[in-house]
């Protein structure tokens, strides 16, 4: 949406307001954002009471998300839980409504209510049995407006950023969007630190943290709520950041929580097994992730940006086609016909020399000062240890390309680039080298592993476990890519969450063999795995912990424990004299 022309504003707005607002905006979100407002009052209209006929000119201050963090005369929105939970809606429906200027629903308030065990506090009596009509009864009787909008997702973000952009207009920045199993956290944190070095003034939302580089605050959620991703976006508009940079994941894209926001490049990157807990299969998981590259959902979007070895990538290039994006691809393989390919890579444990070569004579880019070049050439030095960090550097040159930076003045900066916390980050050592990766997909530990045994001269080391209460069939094919990638492994526990650590250790060690027992260590308690991998390691060796990266915590049992696996080798390798 682009900047209001609202007055400076810290009180109370109505939706009339905000569809007299979006309206002069004369964009097409803010068109969108007016027709479904108007859409909305109107239908609070025909559901409400004649005592309650419309919802456009009630003050209203916020809206919230949460019924506890409700203030008086802040409007609720009340959405579907992913583990629907009747008694919970009926509860926060009830407590919302003590507060609430009034309450949008996505569920249906009758179905929610005709089931109901009315809460004492409540207060209603009925004397007509039908299930129906005591609902109805019920919902005229609460003290607030409630209207079903059983779509208000299609426009949730929009209309929480009018509101943000009501109360004091900011220009918000562009956003740079990355979706894929692996390399989401590395791609949106290399871009920001690319445009920032050439210029721009950057931030970050993801798993390793929201805000201003260098200046990152601990996320819950790689993808926010649709109102939390709203007001960062707001804030970073505020504090005037240019550039955005971040993570899209499939849970996020498929509950519409990025709606509304200004995103003009899209990146994937891969799909491996993860999340199966979630969506129902792969092909669900794929398709969610395509949704990043359809225009109808992301009406600002110029570029796309696809990694072409991955073979989930068709499902995105065919939704990026079809939305007459201009469309880019990168390749490790030299052999192929993308965009940005690496042709050469020289690696070492300083970093990697990379011939990156560029054509954009078969790619529907029209600016003519790269398509006079058609196929270029540049030497790249790049900081960051790992063969699939060359794919995720190519991602991240590719975005800044496509927000107008010249390939010279990127390659310029790139050798002062920093990997994101826990994703290959060597701990320092007086001998033998140390790691500690995010990688928790069987997928991202192959990768992790064959990146890494380039550079081993000695033994490679696999310290890794698997989260409990998640996808049960992803362990042992956890186990396997660790035994088929590394010489030893150390099996360990992860994030237990509420499931016994032996169970979880035991489902991993499903169908190994008696020659993979041999090179496998199974120690519960992840401090004394990691103590005892750098007790073992040789001087040649390289040791990996795998699994959490730059999580600070170990949950067990609901509760967050202080663990991080930096400190915790740091201290291991103190202990056995190796700093």
């Amino acid at each position: 949406m682009s900047l209001s022309t609202s007055p400076k504003s810290n009180t109370a707005v109505t939706l009339q307001q905000l569809i007299e607002t979006s309206g002069n905006d004369g964009d097409r979100q803010s068109h969108s954002l007016t027709q479904a407002l108007t859409t909305l009052v109107s239908a609070s209209s025909s559901q409400l009471p004649k005592a309650k006929t419309s919802i456009a000119h009630i003050p209203f201050e916020q809206f919230r998300l949460d019924s506890r963090q409700l203030a008086a005369n802040d409007v609720f929105v009340l959405l579907k839980s992913q583990t629907p939970n009747c008694q919970k809606s009926r509860d926060y429906l009830y407590q919302a409504a003590e507060q609430a200027a009034f309450i949008l629903s996505e569920i249906d308030p009758i179905a929610l209510l005709s089931t109901a065990n009315v809460p004492p506090h409540a207060n209603i009596s009925f004397t007509n049995d039908s299930d129906r009509s005591k609902a109805q009864q019920q919902l005229a009787a609460l003290p607030c407006p409630v209207v079903y909008v059983p779509h208000i997702r299609d426009f949730l973000g929009d209309l929480i950023q009018a509101r943000l952009q009501h109360q004091q207009p900011v220009t918000l920045p562009t956003v740079v969007a990355v979706t894929g199993t692996n390399g989401k956290t590395t791609i949106s944190q290399l871009v920001a630190q690319l445009t920032q070095l050439t210029g721009m003034s950057s931030a970050v939302m993801g798993t390793a943290g929201n805000g201003r580089l260098g200046a990152l605050v601990q996320a819950s959620h790689t993808t926010g709520d649709a109102l939390a991703v709203q007001q960062f976006l707001y804030q970073m508009g505020h504090e005037k950041a240019q550039l955005l940079a971040l993570e899209a994941s499939s849970h996020g894209l498929d509950q519409q929580r990025l709606q509304g926001m200004p995103v003009s490049v899209a990146i994937y990157t891969n799909l491996s097994r993860d999340h199966l807990d979630y969506h129902a299969d792969m092909a669900e998981y794929a398709a969610a992730k395509a949704k990043l590259f359809d225009k109808a959902h992301f009406p600002e979007l110029t570029h796309a940006i696809i990694n072409i070895d991955d073979e989930h990538a068709q499902i995105m290039l065919d939704t990026a086609h079809a939305s007459q994006l201009t469309v880019w691809t990168y390749s490790l393989d030299p052999e192929k016909s993308a965009t940005f390919v690496a042709a050469e890579i020289k690696p070492s444990l300083q970093g990697v020399e990379i011939a990156l070569r560029t054509d954009f004579g078969n790619s529907d880019f029209d600016n003519a000062d790269f398509k006079n070049k058609e196929t270029n050439s540049i030497n790249i030095v790049s900081p960051l240890l790992g063969h699939f960090n060359v794919a995720n550097l190519l991602a991240a040159i590719a975005a800044a390309v496509a927000l107008g930076i010249s390939l010279e003045r990127i390659a310029a900066v790139i050798p002062q680039l920093q990997g994101a916390v826990g994703r290959m980050q060597r701990v320092p050592s007086a001998n033998g080298c140390f790691i500690v990766d995010y990688a928790h997909t069987p997928d991202a530990l192959s990768q992790v592993l064959a990146s890494l045994k380039t550079h081993c001269k000695g033994q490679l080391w696999a310290v890794f476990g698997c989260g409990g209460d998640r996808d049960a069939g992803k362990r042992p094919l956890m186990a396997q890519a660790g035994l088929a990638g590394a010489d030893k492994v150390v099996l360990t526990a992860d994030n237990p969450r509420t499931e016994d650590p032996n169970l979880i250790l035991q489902d991993m060690q499903a169908g190994m063999t008696s020659a993979q027992y041999e090179r496998t260590h199974i120690e519960p308690a992840r401090q004394t795995a990691i103590e005892y991998a750098v007790k073992q390691a040789a001087p040649a060796d390289i040791v990996v912990i795998a699994g959490k990266g730059h999580e600070t915590y170990q949950e067990i049992n609901h509760v967050r424990y202080d663990f991080d696996d930096s400190v915790i080798l740091q201290n291991a390798l103190k202990q056995a004299g190796r700093l």
